[in-house]
């Protein structure tokens, strides 16, 4: 049997102790060996040097490595020194990012209370929280944060916030009985304490039932160690991609040396050759470039209240298929709020956001004045009267001190132009019992100005009803009859079948003049006035950002601790919940399997009753079934989900610690409308490295097939290896981080996500990449033999030109890459970044060209002025000669 089904005395029997001496020190130490410290306990942490060196294992990385080696084989220094420069940079960013995102548990276990109130040998002491064992006692009343997983065994009018846990924001209100319930959630546990939750009204005292990494708190901790980080899409396709280009290194190596030798020529000179274009097979900027264009997206992000706490993240949203966020202060705006009012037959709307004090009243969707309705103003009147909350305006905002209920409560009295202060004025409170978990009623006696005394009470509407022996109909006392009765529950069901939680107010006139002596005197014979109903709304931007996620591909799913009636209420309201969708309760999901959920989670858009375990569940299957999957929330409950998630997402506002150190991206504005703006930037980013790859790889296959062609037509290397390696991290770097910056093709957010399984040279890339570079190797080769004609004293003229035809051939190409289409889909003046970096390079291309002392080094020589019409002819060709076949394609 599990301690929240046995009776009290059942738990102390079994653990072990008793409420009136609590435990010994001598057991408590004895405890303390066996079972350890009442702290979270983190896993191995890895060295941060051990973590330094794990940035150089990746398969780009490694080219890097090769490359800066052989631009040191061949004595070009300045190149190898570029490459460490470039590799170095890159190993630190990752090394930051890392260390900054295992920082979970250290969070988490600053939710540990520092000190506890127990009872040791029959007196109550302070003690470190780290020493409480199972089987001690504690006590804690509000305002203090639970210290242990308690049984509870007194309880004093005990409501505890266990939001950390369960995601919702509404206390809990705490009873000793027993609970049979089958497998209840957490938020059902209505007779335990949990590990760093916090006590928000009355007292209590529990027996200690579990420590440190056997808490609820404790498992999470455990799963969010557990959790795997997923790899990017994009880390694995640059995986893929480094792959390609090692096995293409290595093949023309062989192919050329072999060549060459076979041709007669020197086996040295040969493995330079080879050496060369294994070079030119590789972009050694390609790295960087990936960086610095996340990096840019990181930027734009912040504009947009996004923080990206990890670079990949932004190119990860563009491919997500499935957000799975939390409810409250998510997709609703964590403030309860009266929308619905109900007495005699009638019901009142009430609008207005939140707590700000402002909102007009409708009956019969006709605006009314709620001081020309009696019975109205008596349920807000004495809703405010039976109240403890105050409302507050801090930096702008309205804010509620107290129970969000009573809140509620508040603002709807406010909004009808009441203040509980000048109520108070009117009325005095002679007496207050307390809310109480067993009557789950809360009453005043009041007087007024002229003497009379009343008794007002507020509370669950079925057991205020039956305390009614009339009721408010046509603003006259009515009795309650049957029929009587049946109406005020068909007002309580149909208030309740739109997921809002009622409040039932009550009152009594008092004739004679002895005081009230019991709760049970004053909370009987009563009028019933009416009901308040509210709910927690959700906000308003949210529909809209649920719709076009819709058209982008991309389901919305919800998962919540909340009832499931409140659940389908806000889903059907947001847009996520429809006909061809389902609701499935915690319970049901303990029952499946990881593979039986597979099978059917496509079909659920809303998780009720959720357990942390439940929500990375959730999360695994949706992955298992080929999903790249956003996980939003605010929550510790929500910590591992959002570690295991493609993309964890966390609330900046009242997100928790543990939740934004999990996290990949943090939204600043807590707002689910945020993520569609992530999700755009994450889809162009992805479109720009695409563009950006395919530039860079087109202009190295077409250095590759210049040398490569020369050596099977037995002519001088029309490049040297130093002009290779300029062309690869100048000429290419600056467009390429110019493409980094284009704005989105088309509309971006209309179109189905990526498949995750897609190759980096899908749609048609490849084809492109091979085609262009084809075109620019052979309008290069063209160029030198035109030039060179056989006279070894012109090959320094004709590597030159090569060289310039080269460089012009990839720069004016790097316009068509903007398109996925041709070069004429797109203004070529849309991206003025791209514009500027390109005439950056061809004037640095002049000054390699006419400037001595680089002239040595990249040898080169002046171009006569004849030989440009030719150069900027040829290198025209391969850009507009598949642009105007694409134009013909479009007019036919």
């Amino acid at each position: 049997m599990k301690y929240h089904e046995m009776e009290a005395r059942e738990v102390e029997d079994t653990l072990n102790t008793n409420r009136h001496e609590g435990m010994s020190e001598e057991d408590a130490q004895k405890r303390l060996e066996q079972f350890g410290y009442n702290e979270l306990v983190e896993g191995e942490k890895q060295s941060a040097l051990l973590l330094f060196f794990s940035q150089f294992k990746d398969f780009m990385t490694l080219i890097l490595l090769v490359a800066t080696l052989i631009s040191g084989l061949l004595g070009e220094y300045i190149d190898a020194i570029a490459i460490i420069a470039i590799v170095l940079i890159n190993g630190v960013l990752g090394f930051f990012q890392e260390r900054k995102a295992e920082k979970s548990l250290s969070a988490l276990k600053e939710l540990s209370t520092p000190h506890v109130t127990v009872l040791r040998d029959g007196e109550w002491k302070k003690i470190p929280s780290k020493e409480v064992v199972v089987g001690d006692l504690l006590k804690f009343s509000s305002g203090d944060r639970i210290g242990a997983d308690i049984r509870l065994i007194e309880c004093n009018n005990l409501e505890i916030e266990e939001s950390a846990l369960t995601g919702e924001s509404l206390p809990v209100q705490k009873t000793v009985a027993a609970i049979k319930q089958d497998n209840p959630g957490i938020g059902d546990m209505e007779n335990m304490g949990f590990m760093g939750t916090i006590v928000t009204k009355g007292s209590g005292v529990g027996v200690v039932i579990g420590t440190g990494m056997k808490t609820a708190m404790g498992q999470i901790a455990d799963m969010i160690q557990s959790a795997e980080t997923m790899t990017t899409p994009l880390q694995r396709r640059l995986e893929q991609l480094g792959k390609i280009l090692i096995v293409v290194a290595l093949f023309l190596t062989v192919l050329v040396v072999g060549i060459g030798v076979l041709q007669g020529q020197e086996l040295y000179t040969m493995f330079l050759t080879g050496v060369s274009l294994a070079v030119a097979a590789i972009p050694e900027g390609l790295p960087a470039i990936v960086t610095v264009a996340l990096s840019l997206g990181v930027q734009r992000m912040i504009k947009q209240k996004a923080i990206v706490r990890k670079l990949p993240a932004v190119e990860t949203l563009g491919c997500a298929s499935v957000i799975c966020s939390d409810k409250t202060g998510t997709l609703t705006q964590n403030k309860m709020t009266v929308t619905h009012l109900w007495s005699g037959g009638n019901t009142w709307q009430v609008d207005g956001i939140g707590y700000t004090p402002k909102g007009d009243f409708y009956r019969s969707e006709k605006r009314v004045d709620p001081k020309n309705e009696k019975t109205l103003q008596q349920l807000l009147m004495f809703g405010m009267l039976c109240n403890h909350a105050e409302i507050h305006k801090k930096n702008k905002e309205f804010v509620i001190d107290g129970d969000p209920t009573e809140g509620a409560l508040l603002v709807a009295g406010m909004k009808a132009g009441y203040s509980r202060p000048s109520l108070l004025n009117q009325y005095e409170i002679l007496e207050e019992f307390p809310f109480d978990s067993t009557r789950k009623m809360m009453s005043i006696v009041l007087k007024d100005a002229s003497g009379r005394r009343f008794v007002v009470c507020k509370g669950a509407p079925d057991v205020l009803a039956q305390n009614c022996e009339s009721i408010l109909w046509d603003n006259r006392k009515h009795a309650m009859t049957q029929e009587m009765h049946r109406s005020v529950n068909e007002a309580i069901h149909g208030l309740a079948s739109q997921a809002l939680r009622t409040i039932a107010i009550g009152y009594k006139e008092l004739t004679n003049e002895g005081r009230i002596k019991s709760e049970k005197e004053a909370e009987n014979r009563l009028t019933f006035i009416g009901l308040q109903g509210m709910i927690d709304p959700p906000r308003t931007e949210v529909r809209a950002a649920v719709k076009e996620c819709k058209e982008a591909g991309i389901k919305t799913v919800m998962i919540t601790g909340d009832h499931i009636t409140t659940a389908q209420a806000i889903a059907k309201q947001l847009g996520i919940l429809n006909k061809s969708t389902k609701v499935m309760e915690g319970k049901t999901l303990a029952t499946l399997s990881t593979e039986e959920l597979e099978d059917v989670v496509d079909d659920v858009s809303v998780f009720a009753r959720v357990s942390p375990e439940h929500k990375l569940k959730i999360v695994k299957a949706l992955q298992n079934r080929g999903h790249i999957v956003a996980m939003t929330g605010d929550g510790i409950n929500d910590a591992p989900a959002i570690k295991a998630a493609d993309i964890g997402i966390a609330m900046g506002i009242t997100g928790t610690d543990v939740a934004k150190e999990a996290s990949s991206l943090i939204l600043l504005d807590d707002n689910f409308a945020t993520i569609k703006s992530a999700i755009k930037e994450g889809r162009n980013i992805y479109d720009n490295i695409r563009k950006f790859v395919r530039y860079l790889l087109a202009s190295n296959v077409g250095e590759i097939l210049v040398m490569l062609f020369a050596m099977i037509l037995a002519l001088p290397l029309p490049l040297v290896p130093i002009q290779i390696l300029w062309v690869n991290l100048v000429t290419d770097g600056l467009p390429a981080m110019a493409l980094g910056l284009d704005r989105p093709e088309g509309n971006v957010m209309k179109r189905e996500p990526r498949n995750p399984k897609e190759g980096i040279f899908s749609r048609g890339l490849g084809w492109k990449v091979i085609s262009r570079g084809f075109l620019i190797g052979g309008v290069t080769l063209l160029a030198f033999m035109l030039t060179y004609k056989g006279d070894p004293n012109e090959l320094a003229y004709a590597q030159t030109v090569a060289f310039a035809t080269l460089v012009l051939a990839q720069l004016i190409h790097v316009f068509d890459c903007r398109s996925e289409k041709s070069v004429f889909a797109r203004n070529p003046f849309g991206n003025m970044y791209l514009v500027w970096a390109v005439i950056s390079s061809v004037l640095l291309m002049l000054v390699v060209l006419y400037w001595p002392p680089l002239q040595q080094i990249f040898h080169t020589v002046p171009i006569a002025g004849r030989d440009w019409l030719m150069i900027v002819g040829l290198s025209a060709v391969p850009t507009f000669l598949l642009g105007f076949t694409y134009l013909a394609r479009k007019s036919k």
